[in-house]
């Protein structure tokens, strides 16, 4: 059996979507689904069984629960970069990622994580897996960070596969109950659907409007290092996952126009309650996972925004 934490999440049900495409079916789904719309992201999927998250964790204390487990996929985290309820959030990211990493080292299981990119914080010193880059300037980014920490002191003596991966900005399906937070992308189609026009942030940190890069990833990227490591339990270790090719947000909402064939770009004010805790620019350094023998290229933002499109709006096969 395989485990997968946030399986009704945006990555979680991806993943778990994949893995059936493999034909793995023997898949725990675990999540708090007390936001019943994630139900629309796994009422496709196959799994054989789900638990609610706090029951699950309650349930790891028992050493006779659940035996022959292939791997943990751990995605589930609060993951609203604008919470700051510290307590709430180390809770839910770090103290439940530790249980949940004891656990799987007790029983020499492949444990594989999603960390994320918010931990170079504004970036200034680089995009490296390296202590010197990471600078968090908010409660989900520090909690991701301090669990990385927590992963560097165990890896010397693991007992098991052990790999941390730094997600830069993902988008793709299953990603509408996110919000606010889900991606661009996303947001960009919905405001097309009923407007002309796609509204970005004026400029900031010495950006022009629009101007501000990330490093945009298709979720389907994501999902094909998941599953890389899954294969390679041997390869353990922190990795960023991203192209490695920043865009401005002023291409990717180009890109979306392009899609619908209409469509002009706006600016509104930056909001001032991200002043100073804003990435204006993303860039992954994609060595390390280079080196730990990934080769498949990542696709293009064209080409991940184009079959995102295609499938989301249903239309344009």
């Amino acid at each position: 059996m395989i485990i997968v934490t946030g399986g009704a999440g945006f990555i979680g049900s991806n993943l778990i979507h994949t893995l059936n495409q493999h034909g793995e079916n023997d898949i725990l789904l675990v999540d708090n689904l007390s936001n019943g719309h994630k139900m629309h992201n796994i009422a496709d999927l196959n799994i054989a069984d789900y638990i609610d998250k706090h029951e699950f964790i309650e349930r790891l204390n028992n050493p006779n629960f659940l035996t022959h487990i292939r791997a943990v996929f751990h995605q589930g985290a609060c993951s609203a970069t604008t919470e700051w309820d510290g307590r709430y959030v180390m809770a839910n990211n770090y103290e439940y990622s530790k249980r949940l990493l004891t656990w799987c080292q007790q029983k020499h299981i492949p444990f594989i994580y999603a960390s994320s990119a918010s931990v170079y914080g504004t970036g200034e010193n680089g995009f490296r897996v390296d202590r010197e880059c990471e600078k968090p300037v908010n409660m989900y980014a520090y909690s991701k960070f301090q669990f990385d920490q927590y992963v560097r002191r165990i890896l010397p003596r693991a007992t098991s596969q052990i790999v941390g991966l730094r997600y830069f900005n993902v988008y793709g399906l299953r990603e509408q109950h996110k919000g606010n937070m889900s991606s661009t992308v996303w947001h960009f189609n919905q405001q097309l659907k009923t407007s002309d026009e796609v509204k970005l942030f004026e400029g900031c940190d010495d950006y022009g409007n629009g101007e501000q890069q990330r490093d945009f990833v298709y979720v389907n990227d994501v999902v094909a290092v998941n599953l890389w490591f899954l294969y390679h339990s041997q390869r353990s270790g922190i990795y960023n996952v991203g192209t490695g090719q920043p865009q401005t947000f002023n291409m990717m909402a180009q890109t979306v126009i392009d899609w619908h064939e209409r469509g002009k770009i706006s600016y509104i004010p930056f909001p001032k309650n991200l002043h100073g805790v804003y990435q204006s620019f993303t860039q992954a350094d994609i060595w390390e996972l280079r080196a730990a023998g990934y080769e498949r290229e990542f696709m293009s933002l064209k080409q991940g925004v184009t079959d995102y499109l295609n499938k989301l709006n249903q239309a344009k096969q």
